[in-house]
């Protein structure tokens, strides 16, 4: 196996009083989809928000190629290449197309303050509704907006978190060609936490299921059938049919 861009051991994680991750570990490889799958709370986001350094980790180690993390802000992370995708999408609404892209360069040098044609190439509707105030975009629009916000970013790790929520079919379908042209440009590594079961088990190369804040099953894809990953996740098969 290559060694991995992001290499997670032990982690943990507490809101207030309540331990929400237990003993979580993760590794992430460019060019390879790693899915984190589970059913509603069991800390699947909260895993997203303690890589992505919006919520500080209680514990653990924490190694980003190569180098070792400690405890810093979501800006830091993102200046080193780790782009979040929310759930929700959460941008902003009176903002255009273009002002909503912009936000990315916080993020970056002034040097590189520019929106990457690739991203266009990727969503071509964003190019067309480039003046379009972000609110006024579809949801599927939304969830692209928000994907090529993090690509501006030019990022080493991608964080999705339920990128098919409240999609509709042919925008699902869009998104997932392109998080596969993604992981074929072998630039980037992603983490993809995701409830829609096939969509998750086309696109993972690695499978994580949490429950109650801790890892259940883990496995490659070449090790690990459709019936066996779903019984871990404890979905039934008409759940998982039901987007």
């Amino acid at each position: 196996m290559a060694d991995s861009l992001l290499q997670i051991r032990d982690l943990t994680l507490h809101y207030g009083g309540s331990q929400i991750l237990h003993g979580v570990d993760i590794d992430a490889r460019q060019g390879a989809i790693t899915c984190v799958m589970g059913t509603n709370g069991v800390g699947k986001t909260s895993l997203l928000k303690a890589i992505s350094g919006n919520h500080p980790r209680s514990s653990g180690t924490y190694r980003l190629d190569g180098e070792t993390i400690g405890k810093t802000t979501a800006h830091s992370l993102a200046q080193k290449g780790v782009a979040y995708v929310p759930q929700g999408r959460e941008i902003f609404p009176y903002l255009t197309v273009k002002e909503n892209l912009e936000t990315g360069f916080a993020a970056l040098p002034k040097t590189r303050r520019n929106i990457p044609d690739e991203v266009f190439d990727l969503f071509p509707i964003l190019r067309d509704f480039i003046g379009r105030r972000g609110g006024d975009l579809s949801g599927g629009q939304q969830q692209q907006l928000a994907i090529a916000r993090a690509l501006v970013t030019r990022p080493k790790l991608l964080l999705l978190d339920e990128p098919t929520e409240g999609i509709q079919p042919s925008v699902i379908k869009q998104i997932g060609e392109v998080i596969k042209t993604l992981k074929h440009s072998n630039e980037i590594a992603i983490v993809l936490v995701e409830q829609f079961f096939d969509f998750a088990f086309e696109l993972g190369d690695t499978f994580l299921v949490l429950e109650r804040g801790a890892p259940t099953y883990r496995g490659e894809k070449k090790e690990v059938t459709r019936d066996k990953l779903l019984n871990a996740v404890s979905l039934d098969t008409q759940v998982a049919h039901a987007r």
